[in-house]
């Protein structure tokens, strides 16, 4: 099923400036119902949550329905599993908080050089606890042997470091630079049967769907993994954040960051200190009804396949170009076919005896004033240090992102000024 694309961009005012958003992985525009909801709830509920007269109980019942909008978005099995932030990076810091007194000295973490968010607070923790660091590079994809720069996270480079004192892997479902999509159910499956047969104690997962979330249904239970986060603002929503923890782990793996007197059990409440913002956590129930009318079905899956549908007609024409330009030194970084296992956030550079520092393609763009892309390393810091041949880490790579209510029209604006700076 195609999706209405003009239908679509009616849900999103800012749209209709004619500005070409397509820095859109660093935050997506933000629905016009998400809006209207949070004012309604600071002008009509503003009040303090868990009272019993009328107003608190109206307010109380409009935060818990945002814990059941996450909730449907991961396919969690209870609100009960579902904390809110308000980054990702701060959700994840929590977490690293929080399971620390169930990490021991020695123990390892494997990480990988995707976005700080899910690599900071891990190494924070290793520090302070004696744990041990492992990096889960990405290598070089076989495919393209003639770009270096062609580089994804793949099962055979994690297997080696996977050993009796493995406790947790943490990664990204979804590259915010390579743009490639991660099998995450089979590196799960493969990494917990290899961490039993080595003998490991216990073994944790931690997905960055951040940049997935946009793009394809999450579905933490089918995937298996332990811990999932998102942020809302870069899924048409407020700037707001969301965790997934599984209730086994909440029980068995995580101290509480609550106040002492509380009673909190196994509640979400252990990684959520303070109360989340209200209209914001209201507001996130916007997203869900938006992505569901995208088709007649109406179901979240029928949704995200018709996106990933569109995201291809946008993605196709932009590689395409991108691979014609390989003489004039452009190498894609990352994937360079378009295809299921890719979403539409392409990043490049330009390299060879025609090379151009990254900063020096975007300013054009900004010089137009009419469209928005960026350069730099988007907090993959460690990922962009490690291409080889070198890329200048503060430069980084040129990125084009774009989500679902990009048009082919707009791909080829973007496509008109690459021709010119690349000439």
């Amino acid at each position: 099923m195609a999706l209405d694309i003009q239908a679509v961009r009616t849900a999103f005012p800012a749209l209709t400036s004619g500005y070409l958003y397509a820095d859109n992985a660093g935050g997506s525009q933000c629905l016009a119902d998400v809006v209207s909801r949070i004012s309604d709830y600071l002008l009509n509920t503003n009040v303090q949550l868990g009272a019993d007269y009328s107003f608190s109980v109206t307010s109380t019942n409009r935060v818990a329905s945002g814990a059941e909008a996450a909730r449907e978005l991961f396919n969690a099995a209870s609100v009960d599993e579902i904390a809110y932030g308000s980054s990702s990076t701060l959700l994840v810091e929590n977490l690293a908080r929080a399971i620390e007194a169930d990490v021991h000295a020695g123990e390892e973490i494997i990480i990988t050089g995707e976005h700080e968010s899910n690599a900071g607070p891990w190494k924070r923790l290793a520090a302070r606890k004696g744990a041990i660091i492992k990096f889960w590079s990405a290598t070089q994809l076989a495919q393209y042997p003639d770009n270096p720069y062609a580089v994804g996270l793949q099962l055979d480079a994690l297997v080696p470091l996977i050993s009796s004192k493995t406790r947790l892997i943490a990664f990204t479902a979804c590259s915010n630079i390579l743009g490639s999509v991660v099998p995450v159910k089979e590196i799960v499956t493969a990494a917990r049967a290899l961490a039993s047969e080595r003998g490991a104690r216990k073994l944790e997962f931690c997905v960055d769907c951040v940049a997935y979330a946009p793009h394809r249904q999450i579905d933490v239970r089918a995937w298996d993994v332990d811990y999932c986060y998102f942020s809302f603002y870069k899924v048409y929503g407020p700037h707001t954040s969301v965790l997934y923890a599984r209730a086994a782990a909440l029980e068995n793996s995580l101290s509480s960051l609550g106040h002492h007197f509380l009673k909190i059990g196994t509640k979400p409440y252990k990684l959520q200190p303070g109360g989340p913002g209200y209209e914001l956590t209201y507001a996130c129930t916007g997203v869900p009804p938006y992505i569901r009318s995208l088709t007649p079905e109406g179901t979240l899956e029928a949704a995200w396949a018709a996106v990933a549908q569109h995201e291809q007609k946008l993605l196709v024409p932009l590689l395409n170009f991108l691979q014609s330009k390989a003489s004039r030194g452009v190498r894609i970084v990352g994937q360079e076919d378009a295809g299921l296992a890719r979403v539409p956030t392409v990043s490049f550079v330009v390299v060879g005896d025609r090379a151009i520092r990254s900063p020096d393609v975007v300013r054009p763009f900004d010089a137009k004033g009419n469209v928005g892309i960026r350069y730099g390393h988007f907090y993959a810091y460690t990922l962009i240090d490690t291409l080889s041949p070198k890329v200048d880490v503060d430069d980084g790579v040129v990125r084009i992102s774009l989500v679902h209510y990009n048009t082919t029209e707009e791909v080829e604006r973007i496509i008109a000024t690459l021709e010119e700076v690349l000439a």
